[in-house]
């Protein structure tokens, strides 16, 4: 990449924006498939903000940053956070972390989360390394039909 790699919160996405969420989104899920109308309600959607990692003009990493009051403070949940395959390894997963943990902190979130399969060994590393530490906790997900 010649250009160095900016983030940002999203708040307009060009058609080849969506193109390239529409190829990341296979990388984080063999299930997932790409609903145009859903990302771009994200744009719009209190509490959820969609960060894009841009490089040479182009979107090439995101991640999703959610937000929820509750009695006990603001919480952050991080998910889908992806680069492109052939970019890994450049750090640019890093530089989206370490602008997301700012913009948390910046939103004064008490608490931002993430959660990992265990048998993704590298990007662990790569949370700890940003700061996220590991939680004596079980993640529990409602198996029945929720619509």
């Amino acid at each position: 990449m010649a250009d160095p790699i900016t983030v940002q919160v999203a708040d307009v996405l060009s058609d080849e924006d969506l193109a390239a969420i529409e190829r990341l989104l296979p990388q984080l899920s063999s299930t997932a498939t790409f609903d145009r109308a859903r990302v771009l309600s994200m744009l719009t959607h209190d509490g959820t903000d969609l960060i894009v990692a841009r490089g040479d003009g182009r979107l090439v990493g995101m991640a999703t940053l959610a937000s929820f009051p509750l009695p006990t403070g603001v919480r952050g949940h991080l998910d889908d956070v992806v680069v492109a395959h052939e970019l890994r390894g450049r750090g640019i997963a890093r530089i989206m972390l370490e602008a997301v943990v700012e913009l948390a902190r910046a939103r004064g979130m008490r608490t931002l989360d993430l959660t990992s399969r265990p048998s993704r060994e590298s990007a662990i590393r790569l949370y700890e390394s940003v700061g996220f530490r590991r939680r004596d906790s079980m993640l529990m997900r409602y198996a029945g039909e929720l619509g």
